[in-house]
């Protein structure tokens, strides 16, 4: 049992229950106990695309991590939380409420590299401890300001509704370590005033969208014995944006050995082995002529 399950994750299942619940539906589907891990975290508010991986597959879940992502999310003017998102208690108002126009301008600003201070409810730790358990003890959290990139963003749609407040849905595809609340939060300061985030939607991880999830009534059908080919892709499917380089069946077993290989012709960077049945063997890198294995996968 080794591959992918990516979970279209409903509001309100945090991504650590999201895992159990593969858990549980392997079990269920008679694959008894499988190593399984989750390739990016998201809010039990957000929903979208989760990674999560079975068996040889798990030695992936750093590199999904690493992965760019993109989300859709709805910022609401007006209210800001202490969460910076609708669970949260309001900390700050304002009556300055943009128009499409000054929301159009300010997003170039976060083009590119930019600094960002993650949100105090997260799970980054300070001292050992969650930030989220320092801030629901009441503590001041001071977190620290980090560099991330915002590879783009652009408004999807703006309204006004009855009470006069305004929202506007972006959507942004962003680096690794990016929290989409204090980008929310970021703009409305840029804007003259305050927001939370009211909706937020993961629609890529790394090589995985939308089109490849399954929602967890699917996930739970699969437990009570629906085909896996419906259900689990292959190790390479969270290969597919790197190269794949053919071994002959010594240079596969030498990789696999963790021996370097040189004299192959190919160029620099990560690329994944496959051996003559196609079948992943490793994650490699060629770095000037030399081919070191990353990650060897026992299939």
């Amino acid at each position: 049992m080794h591959g992918w399950i990516i979970l279209d994750k409903p509001i309100g299942l945090g991504s650590t229950q999201a895992v159990a619940a593969v858990k549980r539906n392997l079990r269920e589907a008679g694959f008894g106990k499988v190593k399984v891990g989750h390739g990016g975290t998201l809010d039990p508010l957000a929903t979208g695309v989760l990674p999560i991986a079975l068996g040889e597959a798990t030695k992936l879940c750093g590199r999904m991590l690493d992965a760019s992502k993109t989300y859709d999310f709805t910022i609401t003017f007006g209210t800001e939380t202490d969460t910076l998102d609708s669970e949260g208690a309001i900390v700050a108002r304002s009556d300055h409420i943009p128009d499409y126009g000054d929301i159009e301008q300010v997003m170039d600003s976060f083009r590119g590299e930019i600094d960002q201070i993650p949100p105090s409810y997260s799970a980054l730790k300070i001292d050992g401890v969650r930030a989220y358990d320092r801030a629901r003890a009441g503590e001041h959290v001071q977190m620290q300001s980090r560099r991330v990139t915002i590879h783009d963003i652009e408004c999807r749609a703006e309204s006004e509704i009855a009470d006069g407040t305004r929202w506007a849905t972006l959507r942004v595809h962003v680096s690794k370590g990016t929290y989409i609340r204090s980008l929310a939060r970021d703009i409305a300061h840029a804007l003259g005033t305050v927001g939370h985030v009211t909706m937020l939607r993961r629609t890529r991880a790394g090589p995985f969208t939308l089109d490849n999830a399954i929602s967890l009534d699917k996930l739970n059908v699969f437990g009570q014995g629906q085909p896996q080919e419906d259900i689990i892709l292959p190790i390479e499917a969270g290969l597919v944006d790197i190269p794949a380089l053919d071994l002959s069946p010594e240079q596969a077993r030498a990789v696999q050995a963790g021996r370097v290989l040189t004299g192959i012709a190919m160029k620099d960077g990560l690329h994944w082995a496959r051996g003559a049945d196609l079948r992943p063997v490793a994650l490699v890198e060629n770095i000037d002529g030399m081919l070191k294995t990353v990650r060897g996968f026992n299939l």
